[in-house]
């Protein structure tokens, strides 16, 4: 890559401006006790968007850090599931789709909370990994302890609703009932489970799509998907939000890798929060050992080399490769094999594109006819996925890789600002602007990383 950056002085002052910047996207989503995803497309608090911002925020703000998750989790059922969204009663119903006439939860379960409003679907638990990020970086000790405490045994609940409510095959693995709850709506990877769907006539309700009145349709999911995506919540709705009816009431039940990793992921960090707490660890050390052999077992396909997402009720692998394949990277015990199998995979064409000036990392096969550069999920790249990945090269040691990511996610907000999500070839800019998590994880990784070694990273990598 050609060197644009200017000196190492110069760079490290380019980073200071996008912590400021990045504060600043954050305090302006801030309504008072938890952040707004954007202040146009997403005008509610999201699920693991808030645990996101909340690890960004903690670097400079731990007070409204905290207030985010326990915002988020006064909103938990009473069966431990934490709901997607939490709904802002100020905003009009009309404002986004589908809101709270359209859930419905409080009416239709009697775990939901009668307030506040909710949808009836959850997210990965990315939760307790958060909360322990926090802890870590925390200059308030006591603080931090005593917000441990309140918030660990809901984590505990959460973990529990995961393993007892969503493992309808017995296997081991956490299913979603829905493309929104794998966090990766509109990935290639559910295109199989979601085209051989049949919908009757007359079943999907009337709506209006608010997502494109702030986004450019090109970016969004079809309008296709989106009945699709419509039908399958009506159907979990309709069932009362009763996990233990399906799959029967509910046509779509996927264990995937990136939700499952996540799990896992979560568990070790719930054992160190356990500890923190005075809790007896041992329990999630044993569920993440658990959710290992079973990721191991269920969701390696050896003949593409792959972590694959899984169909539990048909046992069908999808044969998509995206960015949920890579995500058992957060395991600490994954195998040799198939961790060099991932490592070659995102090294490969598929993953790296192969021009002068590009970014990394893709959220589909660059390769793959279906391929876009620019709509949701089908190959632009994201900046939590990104942080995640690189949690898990380095945790693994593949520092050279992991850097290569780091820098190309701040060149990616330097160049464009704080988007959704990013063209892997040019860095053009999609989705909504002022993306809370995008600010958040820019924050962490700058101050994580240190903002010298940042610079000098940037200027060594643009100048090879």
């Amino acid at each position: 890559m050609a060197d644009h950056s200017g000196s190492v002085s110069s760079t490290s002052d380019i980073l200071d401006r996008l912590i400021a910047d990045a504060r600043a996207v954050l305090d302006a989503n801030w309504l008072g006790a938890s952040t707004l995803p954007s202040r146009t497309l997403y005008p509610h608090q999201w699920n693991w968007d808030s645990a996101f911002m909340a690890i960004g925020r903690a670097h400079y703000d731990e007070v409204r850090a905290r207030q985010e998750l326990r915002s988020l989790f006064s909103a938990q059922w009473t069966n431990g599931k934490v709901p997607q969204i939490v709904f802002n009663p100020s905003v009009a119903e009309d404002a986004y789709f589908p809101g709270p006439a359209f859930w419905q939860s409080s009416a239709r379960s009697m775990d939901a909370p009668r307030e506040p409003q909710t949808s009836g679907i959850t997210q990965p638990p990315i939760h307790a990994r958060a909360a322990l990020e926090m802890h870590r970086i925390s200059h308030d000790v006591a603080g931090s302890r005593e917000f441990l405490r309140w918030l660990y045994p809901r984590l505990a609940a959460q973990h529990r609703y995961f393993a007892e409510e969503r493992d309808p095959t017995g296997i081991g693995l956490t299913a979603f009932v829905h493309p929104w709850e794998s966090g990766l709506d509109n990935s290639p990877a559910w295109d199989r489970d979601l085209s051989e769907m049949v919908i009757p006539d007359g079943v999907i309700p009337p709506y209006v799509r608010h997502d494109l009145a702030h986004g450019d349709p090109k970016d969004r999911p079809t309008n296709e998907a989106y009945d699709r995506f419509v039908y399958l919540a009506a159907r979990y709705r309709d069932s009362g939000y009763d996990d233990r009816a399906y799959p029967d009431s509910v046509p779509f039940t996927v264990a995937g890798p990136l939700f499952n990793g996540i799990f896992l992921w979560s568990e070790h960090a719930l054992a160190e929060i356990a500890h923190i707490v005075g809790a007896d660890p041992t329990p999630h050390r044993e569920a993440a050992e658990r959710i290992h052999g079973a990721i191991g077992a269920h969701l390696w396909d050896p003949g593409s080399r792959r972590f694959c997402a899984l169909d539990v009720v048909r046992g069908e692998r999808s044969a998509e490769d995206t960015i949920v394949s890579f995500m058992p990277l957060l395991d600490p015990d994954l195998p040799k094999d198939q961790l060099e199998a991932i490592v070659a995979d995102l090294h490969s064409a598929s993953f790296h594109p192969a021009r002068e000036i590009s970014y990394v990392v893709p959220s589909y096969d660059l390769l793959a006819k279906d391929f876009n550069e620019r709509q949701y999920w089908r190959g632009p790249i994201w900046i939590n996925t990104n942080w995640l990945l690189l949690a898990g090269l380095r945790q693994h040691g593949y520092h050279s890789l992991a850097d290569q990511v780091l820098v190309s996610s701040l060149r990616l907000v330097a160049t464009s600002g704080f988007r959704e999500y990013f063209d892997p070839f040019d860095a053009t800019g999609y989705g909504t602007d002022g993306f809370g998590w995008t600010a958040a994880l820019v924050i962490d990784l700058i101050e994580r990383h240190g903002r010298d070694a940042s610079a000098r990273l940037i200027q060594q990598l643009t100048a090879s």
